[in-house]
């Protein structure tokens, strides 16, 4: 009771596991828990010898004897137990793994003691003999005495006050838990403790009342864990909900894909039911334990994948830890995340480089916590500057570049197709000729699937900014690569963004085609694969990021309009200039091959030359800029059907 009690006065508003995961717990109050603990298996051991003592005579083997005994095995079990993590939260309370634990340090405790009986009693197996071999008796006795008594007292404290069912509140939301596995059973406890630290507390119970499981495993089913049933399958979430009057249902598998995910949300939806997930186990800052805190709405992110990044840390600190390393369009959706991220690696120097002054200011808060625009951090200059541009690289000498500054948006560039050339490529030209001068060891140029078989002013500007690269490769001394990937979940300007402005509005939602598909990743994951692909990338190579498989985007629609309970029309307005169908992942001619990271692929690039791209003429009409673009890309093409890399 006293454990529950200081847990009831310090763990409110924090995640319920803490109780039962000590790992979790943190401050005064998880270590005043672990020390009554300690304490109550000192008193077990001290009361067991003491009862002994008073049975059994041996010899001359005094009470002062008994309490020397009882002194060492209370010290052994205190010492032993906190090197093994028994009093360190090593494990959950009443665990199998405590009670694997426990038996360890309390055997070898009496392990101990049985030593020093020996040396009380002579030293010598004749004195055990002599003795009736009592003293050894009684040591054992005593040990297996205090395994039960301890073993019993952490179970009764689980059965008691995790086990055992909260009052439920009138008002707690009455939740189904689909996946009965360990994530399931650990958020299940988190619900029931809180509801017992709550109405413990004399507040209401627990905001969430579990009234039932759900499972596809057969062995599952009319399984009871921690008192509450497993009332049936994904195909029975209707009936089940009305039968329990469930008004929640949360998907507890942390590993469940994106197919799973848009089932159970939709069935759960066409049921009446509000849905929550587990994040991802990528996502999860302490996987090995969920509880009540981390449940969250259904994002669009798991509705069209979610994909766990094996990330060879080791590889990354190499190239980027006690590196400068200079982000240009630091202030974009994958510029600002880059920044994020190689933050993390203890660059000696993250330059920040940006034309948009507010954007810096955005993503040097989002890293620090606060921003000083003052710093050199941040450097506000326009890569169309040419002049400027080598002026910075000469100055602040980059180890590593990453370069994000790019126009991206399709329709806009295909009104403004000269502006893709003064930035896309001439911009990227400037870049890439400043890095060459002032000795940059590795290059990543930021490049898109519309790169592959370009038909747009984005993917032709793309594709040239990719053969630039190439170009520079082959007579630089670093390591000049692009890589390639598509539409990025949660950026300015991207369908999710636009389609949800478009419901918040009332509707209707605008798609090009019924068909169309495109390939999706979030931020986090394009980026995280970037700074891996980095790593392994090889000069003039363009690597092509593994985005899973591609979706429809009236899909996408449709999930967002069902998320958003609102009764909104989707319109279709036909493809647009420069718009495919379906993307490419790799041009006529690429192969898939993925020789390193089984999420990226490698592919050649044919080097285009500076003089060559230096001519285009972006003041043309738009038709001329379009004929322009596309065949300085037909003779890459060309290039490349002929296996002639420059």
């Amino acid at each position: 009771m006293a454990i529950l009690c200081v847990a009831n006065n310090s763990l409110s508003g924090i995640s319920a596991g803490a109780l039962i995961n000590f790992r979790r717990s943190t401050g005064p109050s998880a270590r005043l828990r672990r020390a009554i603990l300690a304490t109550l298996d000192a008193v077990v051991w001290i009361a067991v010898f003491a009862a002994i003592a008073g049975l059994e005579t041996v010899g001359d083997f005094t009470s002062r004897a008994w309490i020397a005994l009882s002194v060492v095995a209370l010290c052994a079990q205190w010492a032993l137990g906190y090197a093994a993590g028994l009093y360190r939260g090593r494990a959950n309370l009443g665990s199998a793994d405590q009670a694997v634990l426990l038996a360890s340090v309390v055997l070898s405790s009496g392990a101990a003691a049985l030593v020093v009986s020996w040396v009380l009693t002579g030293g010598t197996a004749q004195g055990w003999v002599a003795a009736s071999w009592a003293a050894p008796r009684a040591v054992i006795t005593a040990t297996l005495v205090v395994l039960l008594v301890t073993g019993g007292v952490r179970l009764g404290i689980r059965r008691v006050f995790v086990e055992r069912r909260p009052i439920r509140a009138s008002d707690a939301h009455r939740v189904l838990i689909f996946g009965s596995g360990e994530g399931g059973q650990q958020l299940l406890r988190s619900m029931i403790i809180t509801g017992h630290l709550m109405h413990g507390g004399g507040k209401r119970a627990g905001d969430f009342w579990p009234v039932g499981l759900l499972d596809d495993d057969p062995t599952r089913q009319r399984l009871r864990i921690m008192g509450v049933p497993v009332l049936g399958t994904s195909e029975d979430i209707a009936v089940v909900a009305r039968q329990t009057r469930a008004t929640m249902l949360v998907l507890a598998i942390p590993s469940a894909d994106a197919n799973l995910v848009r089932r159970i949300a939709g069935d759960a939806a066409g049921a009446g039911l509000r849905v929550k997930t587990l994040p991802s186990l990528s996502e999860l800052t302490t996987p090995e334990s969920v509880g009540v805190g981390d449940m969250r709405d259904v994002q669009m992110a798991d509705l069209l994948g979610r994909h766990q990044i094996d990330t060879d840390v080791a590889s990354i600190a190499g190239y980027l830890t006690g590196k400068r390393v200079l982000v240009t369009g630091a202030g974009g959706s994958i510029g600002s995340e880059l920044c994020r991220q190689i933050h993390r690696f203890s660059p000696a120097e993250l330059i920040m480089l940006d034309r948009d002054e507010s954007a810096l200011h955005a993503v040097q808060l989002s890293i620090h916590g606060f921003a000083s625009l003052g710093a050199e951090e941040v450097v506000l200059a326009d890569i169309r500057d040419t002049r400027h541009i080598a002026e910075i690289f000469l100055r602040r000498k980059p180890d590593v570049v990453f370069h994000a500054a790019a126009l991206k948006h399709l329709n806009m560039l295909e009104q403004y197709p000269g502006e893709a050339i003064k930035t896309n490529v001439w911009g990227t030209a400037s870049v890439l000729q400043a890095a060459q001068e002032s000795g940059v060891r590795r290059f990543i140029n930021i490049s898109t699937d519309k790169a592959a078989s370009p038909c747009s002013v984005l993917g032709y500007s793309k594709r040239l900014a990719e053969g630039l690269t190439a170009a520079v490769a082959a007579r630089a001394d670093g390591t000049f690569l692009s890589v390639r990937f598509g539409n990025v979940l949660g950026s300015r300007g991207s369908v999710v963004t636009t389609f949800t402005a478009q419901i918040e509005g009332g509707g209707p939602v605008t798609v090009t085609h019924p068909d169309v598909t495109r390939y999706f990743m979030t931020v986090q994951e394009a980026v995280q694969l970037v700074v891996q692909a980095a790593a392994i990338g090889r000069d003039g190579e363009a690597l092509v990021l593994d985005m899973g498989e591609p979706v429809r985007i009236s899909d996408v629609a449709q999930q967002l309009i069902d998320m958003s309970g609102r009764d909104v029309d989707i319109v279709y307005t036909g493809l647009r200039d420069g718009e495919k169908l379906h993307e490419d992942l790799f041009a006529e001619g690429e192969r898939d091959h993925r020789p390193v990271h089984p999420l990226v692929s490698h592919v050649s690039v044919p080097g285009v030359d500076d003089s060559s791209v230096l001519g285009l003429d972006p003041y043309g009409n738009r038709e001329s800029v379009l004929l322009q673009l596309s065949s300085q890309c037909a003779d890459m093409q060309a290039l490349e059907s002929q296996g002639v890399l420059q």
